[in-house]
């Protein structure tokens, strides 16, 4: 209840109402909670509440070897967990010093792509949803399987992959991989395209995203955003560029930006940003073609589980196999950040080891954790469903929040 005057200098009074968007609410997306003040549908200011489905990964990690720590990592954003693994492998390796064969980084960048488009499907066909569209959803969602069925015969998973180990990739990719790969590139594009035809220029819809959760380039930069949220809002920064790993560096495609920071630029900035992953990942095929067939990890006996066959019949492979599996193999001492373009922006492990068989301390840069702390601040001043939107189309995701 407050007290304000009208023109006739009348005292009223005014009352507004607290609302609990969350933690159980289903358009929250996820276990977090916002503490609303409205005045009828109109949001005055929030509180944002984290730490609902806190897991503590990090402090798990330093009682873990180090390949047993992937599996923590894929429960972070498991809407693209392999990139998640990916940058864990390579922030070891990078302490290691292990060089990982061309052949394999070409695989990788496949692999991470796939996921990318993966976690924008999601998050683009959920602010359909939110916006009533349901049709758009239903129909773009079936692509995101044909993704998921890739994974499965990678690795035998489709959600938290576990995918990769330290040194390369469990596996070789099958023929039925590549088959399922090639299937997907040529019925993708033509999806794609009439999911656009659908949104882009539909009145409903760019009535209800544009000028939606808009934020500055100024204010994103100042909360710490990157990956399409900051891109949306005009700020041309991608760790795929800026920083290169796993041969980005030889790839040729676009870094696609907004204008406005809203909801619609952030809808736009994913859909450029898949077209550009199928380009990415038609240019790794060729590129793996070049390299020598068969290669699919480094030559790292310490780190590298050996085949089956080989730890049944030779005695080194099965020495080898028992101080992986036990963590019984020492790590130098060493300090090292590596950072991925992870599905929603810069994924980053810093990593601190003491010499031990387990991390000293492992901290994780979560992108989703970091920009969710302006989301109170865009949706001052907005309408309750303009809230949902918002969330929507930054794609917050509940495991990157509480590790």
């Amino acid at each position: 209840m407050s007290k304000e005057k009208n023109n006739n200098t009348d005292i009223i009074e005014k009352e507004y109402t607290t609302l609990n968007l969350g933690p159980t609410h289903p358009a929250t997306h996820g276990i977090f909670q916002n503490v609303l003040k409205m005045d009828g549908e109109i949001i005055l200011e929030g509180e944002s509440t984290v730490g609902y489905i806190h897991r503590a990964f990090e402090k798990i990690a330093e009682r873990r070897p180090y390949y047993q720590i992937t599996v923590l990592t894929d429960r972070l954003n498991y809407c693209s967990s392999p990139i998640n693994n990916m940058g864990w492998h390579m922030t070891v390796e990078k302490l290691l010093k292990i060089e990982v064969p061309k052949r394999v980084q070409y695989l990788r960048v496949i692999i991470m792509e796939l996921s990318r488009i993966a976690d924008h499907i999601i998050c683009n066909s959920v602010i359909g949803v939110d916006t009533g569209a349901m049709t758009g959803f239903l129909y773009i969602f079936q692509q995101r399987e044909s993704i998921y069925d890739i994974f499965e015969e990678l690795c035998g998973a489709r959600l938290t992959t576990n995918i990769g180990r330290i040194g390369g990739l469990e596996r070789d990719f099958s023929p039925k991989a590549w088959a399922l790969i090639d299937k997907f590139l040529k019925e993708f594009p033509d999806k794609l395209k009439e999911f656009e035809n659908l949104l882009m220029r539909n009145r409903i819809f760019m009535d209800r995203t544009v000028n939606c959760g808009p934020i500055s380039a100024e204010k994103a930069l100042g909360y710490g955003f990157t990956g399409p949220n900051l891109r949306a809002a005009g700020v041309d920064y991608d760790v795929r560029v800026m920083n290169p790993y796993s041969s980005y560096e030889e790839f040729e495609f676009t870094v696609p930006v907004g204008t406005q920071g809203d909801t619609y630029d952030r809808f736009m900035v994913r859909q450029e940003e898949m077209w550009q992953s199928v380009s990415i990942i038609k240019q790794a095929i060729e590129k793996v073609k070049k390299e020598p067939a068969g290669v699919y990890h480094a030559d790292v006996p310490e780190f590298f589980l050996p085949p089956k066959e080989e730890v049944y019949n030779n005695m080194e492979a099965l020495i080898y196999h028992f101080k992986i599996v036990m963590g019984e193999t020492d790590v130098p001492a060493g300090e090292v950040y590596h950072c991925v373009e992870g599905g929603n922006g810069e994924l980053g492990y810093y990593l601190i080891s003491d010499g031990g068989r387990a991390p000293y301390r492992m901290h994780i840069r979560r992108p989703c954790f970091i920009y969710y702390q302006a989301y109170t601040d865009m949706i001052k001043g907005t309408y309750l469903s303009d809230a949902i939107l918002t969330m929507s189309s930054m794609n917050v995701i509940a495991g990157e929040l509480d590790a």
